[in-house]
């Protein structure tokens, strides 16, 4: 009697950087049926016993670019069927072309790999505010950009192809549960940026985004995800203080309107099946406690 075989197979997946987005990813991906394992990196040792509670096997992994890897954690970390790499720029060690270098040192270590899959997340930051739509082709050199070196990571991630699959996600800015726009600017006077529109991506739908891509099939391409919505930007600071009693912030009209982009999701939306479960910025949920 032949057992019947699924039409996706398990795969083997490491997400490198199992932080605010990763970990909510690979506990959506835990329960999903399509992973066989799931391994997740972190830097905090105190993570560790979380992540093996959620069933992720976790590994403490240090991106340094001066000292290299540590062989004997990065090999079986990155011996996985797919890598997604969830490694924002530390702002607090922002330090000219260590992100850049990271990167370098990480493409290096998955090209030694058995992994044919690569998911890297990115940031619709890289687009220069030019008072329009932005899509994926404006950006694919670091001096196009208004984050060069984040480009310039993402070049490392692609020069991968074509022995690997990889794709490049671009997310709007990432909100939801603690990461409330107007806890930033509560009570906080004479803006002058209330007008122009925002580009935000909920964290659920940003995981369940990744989650889709990998069961429908990641492809060499490069993909802006953001929220279908782009309410003004005091609306969301306005409405998201009203939620939790803060004091909204105040706005005025400056001599010029601000630079400003508006993110298309387009290619996304025409590649993939996919209902967002949070299309409004004015509609995401948001508690005081993370989640």
């Amino acid at each position: 009697m032949s057992e019947e075989v699924s039409k996706v197979e398990k795969k083997r997946i490491s997400i490198l950087g199992c932080g605010w987005l990763g970990f909510a990813l690979a506990k959506r991906l835990s329960g999903s049926g399509i992973t066989s394992e799931i391994k997740g990196s972190t830097t905090s040792e105190a993570k560790l016993d979380k992540f093996a509670g959620a069933g992720i096997e976790g590994y403490l992994l240090e991106l340094n670019p001066v000292a290299g890897l540590n062989a004997t954690i990065s090999e079986p970390f990155f011996d996985s069927d797919m890598i997604v790499i969830s490694v924002p720029p530390r702002m607090s060690q922002n330090v000219a072309g260590n992100y850049s270098a990271q990167m370098r040192m990480v493409a290096e270590a998955i090209s030694k790999s058995p992994a044919k899959e690569i998911v890297f997340v990115s940031s619709t930051g890289v687009y220069r505010d030019l008072n329009r739509v932005a899509v994926e082709g404006d950006v694919y050199l670091p001096e196009h950009s208004a984050q060069p070196e984040m480009v310039a990571a993402e070049n490392s991630i692609t020069s991968l192809r074509p022995e690997k699959t990889v794709t490049i996600l671009r997310l709007s800015g990432l909100l939801g549960y603690n990461r409330i726009p107007g806890k930033y600017v509560q009570g906080q006077k004479d803006l002058t940026t209330g007008d122009i529109p925002v580009n935000y991506i909920h964290r659920d739908d940003a995981a369940a985004i990744i989650h889709a891509m990998i069961e429908q099939g990641i492809q060499n391409e490069t993909f802006n995800i953001t929220a279908p919505f782009h309410p003004a930007r005091s609306q969301v600071y306005v409405d998201s203080c009203a939620q939790f009693g803060w004091e909204a912030p105040t706005f005025k009209i400056p001599e010029q309107r601000p630079a400003f982009k508006v993110i298309s999701g387009d290619k996304f939306s025409k590649a993939y099946q996919f209902e967002f479960k949070y299309p409004d910025p004015l509609q995401f949920h948001y508690q005081l406690e993370d989640l």
